[in-house]
């Protein structure tokens, strides 16, 4: 059963021209065909950072990156990842507001606003290809990568009527193999994951 007024975003991240980090908006365009309960607010956001950044503070109590992210898997695995909220930083320099690292667009989101971000959890695919440098443009996705678009489509069927009934709870993958032995609360946002190429 759905709460009232739960709000809930599902946001692609990811660049097109940048092989397996294209897994968020391929999963994005996926859902087209197969969509999401009406309720959930579903974007790809590309590369726009700001974009996403302002998104996140609309008054979503749950929102779900979905991106690619090298964690050491078999590329094609998916995660189920729940980073630190960052806090607020007072006097600071604002962080960086261009590209599409998750960390440093949730870090622009709690410097831009006064109100707590909505709980944040990543749907990550582990990638085989991820282009480095500006130079290497490499339109489409592994194999791998393209047979774990409809997984993770299928997994967001599954996770988004429980995020809608109870924006706290911790949904699992529709494959044990996946999250298996890896508590999603417990686990930091990649770092170094080639994001900052984007």
């Amino acid at each position: 059963m759905t709460r009232t007024g739960t709000r809930l975003l599902v946001a692609g991240v990811g660049n097109i021209f940048l092989a397996d980090d294209a897994f968020g908006p391929e999963v994005i365009r996926a859902l087209d065909r197969r969509p999401l309960p009406p309720a959930v607010r579903v974007r790809d956001f590309g590369i726009r950072g700001m974009d996403l950044a302002y998104e996140l503070l609309a008054g979503y109590d749950t929102a779900v990156l979905v991106d690619a992210a090298a964690r050491g898997h078999r590329p094609g695995t998916l995660s189920l990842i729940e980073p630190d909220a960052p806090g607020r930083a007072t006097g600071a320099a604002p962080p960086e507001a261009h590209g599409m690292d998750p960390a440093r667009v949730l870090a622009l989101a709690a410097h831009l606003g006064d109100e707590p971000l909505p709980r944040v959890l990543v749907l990550a695919c582990e990638p085989e290809v991820r282009p480095r440098g500006d130079e290497d443009i490499a339109p489409g996705i592994s194999a791998p990568v393209r047979d774990a678009v409809e997984r993770a489509v299928a997994a967001l069927h599954t996770m988004v009527p429980v995020l809608l009934a109870d924006p706290a709870a911790t949904p699992p993958l529709s494959r044990p193999d996946e999250s298996a032995g890896l508590p999603p609360a417990a686990l930091p946002l990649p770092v170094g994951d080639g994001a900052e190429d984007r």
